[in-house]
């Protein structure tokens, strides 16, 4: 029995749609057949003998989904990875796509590259056999990618071969404008595991496409049946590549330290230790502070870019409390006054302070919107600088809080935006081209704060992109501010709460794994969408909305993308609570966002009475979102994990 056949035996024992094997096995064929495949062929035929079914049918039932601006997903084998072939058939229809919206231009782009490189840590590869991924560097995928660029005529900026700095997410975004350029690429998984990567498309205004946009790209993309390429050093000879000097970067840096709001620290005022958690953070938010003259304490163990993530627990992400622990025992040796931390391309900022009782709090994504956003109010109000158009933007499933402090200051808010810091920009850009977005009037620098819940800040127009750097620059001002009032960051969050109402937000990721899980959370989403749940936590229902309906305030769909990102259910339990449940574009997962919450603490109000207010808030939260999902997985017939 040949490959394929035993390929196509082993499919049958397998639960999947049969069309999802049909596919499989026609891209099987391709990648043992045709030549653009033969570096990858030893270990397919091993994956076929060691009878490897599951992984090869996850590895070759589709290529790769260009979702939200790119692809990104594991390292390895097959079209349903990350690899040079998904990698330059992206790159090639960005080329297609460049050429149609700017015809007879000469086209640049800017690339940038995380610390990424492919070890196959998960151990799914056979080490003795060529394996054309193993040792895959992002900056390799960078250099293959400028040599599509080239191949097509297009110029591309990208570092120097031999640079010790790496381009952080934000920081092309802000390259892309400042060089003129058409577009860009960022080769970066963030904060995934190791063994992922990436490739997220940038256009001309420095954010991600949006609907129709990303549709006519993607659509080009899937379109590409021939990658033009050139190796590197040919590339180079073209004279189409372009090695960024210093420039740009140092623009970067002071455009962000221009955006301070009070007078910098004195000697041994105060003390902030960060991580860039093995990242590029050090190069962007770390250096901002620096020279802003915050005395930062770095955690030695964790600077060096290392797509490995060696020192970091858990994870390198801001958002898991765990990947601070180094940081926070420095702190606690140093006597430190706030923990920064950013995610390996720097656009997500982590954040610890200290609390009363000698510990250390964990500041979640939305405190940091809620309070960056209401400091930087503060000090533009009291300095006479507040726009008279003033702005602030964040997603539906931020904190309602920034709403509340929003209306407190008499600015524009725009609060109802899909996740994905690509529809803050598109704010922006209707800003800078109409002077409008829906019933908001300004312009793009009328800017005060945009935010989302995933720990992303933006805190210029200049950036059409999340950045750290902003926002790390504004919480170590913010702590400043407090101390020298004498009070702390948990001071200010504990304010807040009691001035605008006190906030509980919850994540709750519901995982499904393989083919089937895929379909299983397709099947959950369409019965809550038929049946939507009446009580929710105790609460009764009050409103319910999906996204997705053309009947509805986004209007009709604009494509795939937008069917994707617009995949969203929200339901409302009047002003008290919230649930969102948002599938994953590209995994069997969805995330469930819940929000209760109470109203101002009211004046008369004991201490005791407010904390009990609280704990049954946070109750709420909880019992909300356990309902929810037992709710939700009960219609396909399961049960929530213990």
């Amino acid at each position: 029995m040949d490959l394929l056949a035993q390929a196509a035996d082993g499919f049958h024992a397998i639960d999947a749609d049969a069309a999802l094997k049909e596919r499989a096995l026609k891209f099987l064929r391709q990648w043992l057949t045709e030549p653009d495949f033969a570096a990858y062929r030893p270990q397919v035929e091993w994956l076929i003998r060691q009878q490897q079914w599951a992984g090869l049918l996850d590895r070759f039932y589709q290529i790769l989904p260009f979702g939200t601006g790119g692809r990104r997903g594991p390292v390895g084998v097959g079209p349903n990875r990350m690899n040079l072939w998904t990698l330059g058939a992206s790159v090639q229809g960005h080329c297609e796509y460049l050429k149609e919206k700017f015809p007879g231009a000469e086209v640049r782009v800017v690339l940038a590259y995380d610390v990424r490189r492919f070890l196959d840590k998960r151990k799914q590869y056979n080490p003795a056999l060529p394996n054309p991924v193993l040792g895959l560097s992002s900056k390799d995928l960078a250099h293959f990618a400028v040599g599509v660029y080239t191949a097509n005529g297009i110029h591309a900026h990208v570092l120097p071969p031999d640079s010790p700095r790496y381009l952080a997410t934000p920081e092309l975004s802000f390259a892309i404008r400042h060089l003129g350029a058409r577009g860009g690429l960022n080769i970066s998984a963030s904060h995934n595991p190791p063994d992922d990567n990436g490739g997220k498309f940038y256009e001309e205004r420095g954010g991600q496409p949006v609907p129709p946009d990303d549709q006519i790209m993607a659509d080009l993309v899937d379109q590409v049946t021939t990658i033009k390429t050139l190796p590197w050093a040919e590339a180079v000879k073209t004279g189409r590549v372009h090695f960024l000097s210093d420039e740009p970067h140092e623009a970067y840096i002071e455009l962000i330290r221009r955006q301070s709001l009070v007078a910098p620290p004195q000697k041994h005022e105060i003390k902030v230790v960060f991580t860039p958690l093995h990242g590029v953070g050090s190069m962007t938010a770390m250096e901002v502070l620096v020279r802003q003259g915050f005395p930062v304490l770095p955690v030695e163990e964790q600077m060096a870019p290392d797509g490995q993530f060696p020192n970091v627990t858990q994870t390198p992400n801001p958002e898991v409390p765990a990947s601070m622990d180094r940081a926070v025992e420095l702190a606690k040796r140093q006597g430190a006054d706030l923990v920064l931390s950013t995610d390996p391309d720097a656009d997500r900022l982590g954040a610890m302070a200290p609390d009363r009782q000698g510990g250390w709090r964990f500041v979640t994504g939305n405190e940091i919107a809620a309070l960056v956003t209401y400091f930087k109010l503060t000090k533009l109000a009291n300095q006479g600088d507040l726009p008279s158009s003033a702005v602030v933007i964040t997603t539906e499933v931020t904190t309602g809080q920034i709403t509340r402090i929003a209306r407190h200051f008499k600015v524009q808010i725009v609060n109802n935006l899909l996740v994905g810091f690509k529809y803050h920009a598109d704010v922006l850009w209707h800003l800078e081209k109409d002077g409008a977005y829906e019933d908001v009037r300004g312009r793009p620098e009328d800017l005060v704060v945009a935010s989302e819940e995933s720990h992303g800040l933006l805190v210029t127009s200049k950036i059409r992109d999340k950045d750290a750097a902003g926002g790390a620059l504004l919480m170590a001002e913010l702590a400043l501010d407090q101390k020298r009032k004498g009070l702390t960051v948990v001071d200010l969050l504990e304010h807040l709460a009691k001035q605008f109402g006190y906030f509980r937000n919850l994540g709750v990721t519901v995982a499904m794994s393989g083919v089937q899980g895929k379909q299983d959370m397709a099947r959950m989403l369409d019965a809550l969408r038929a049946t939507p749940p009446k009580v929710i936590g105790g609460l009764p229902v009050t409103g319910f909305e999906d996204l997705r309906d053309e009947d509805g305030r986004l209007g009709p769909l604009k494509g795939a993308t937008d069917a994707a990102s617009r995949n969203v259910l929200i339901y409302r339990m009047g002003e008290r609570a919230r649930v969102a449940l948002r599938p994953s574009g590209t995994e069997p997962k969805a995330k469930t966002y819940v929000e209760a919450s109470s109203a101002p603490f009211a004046p008369g109000t004991t201490a005791e009475a407010w904390q009990r207010t609280c704990r049954e808030v946070d109750d709420l939260a909880k019992r909300i979102a356990d309902d929810f999902q037992r709710q939700a997985l009960a219609l396909i017939g399961k049960e929530p994990p213990a």
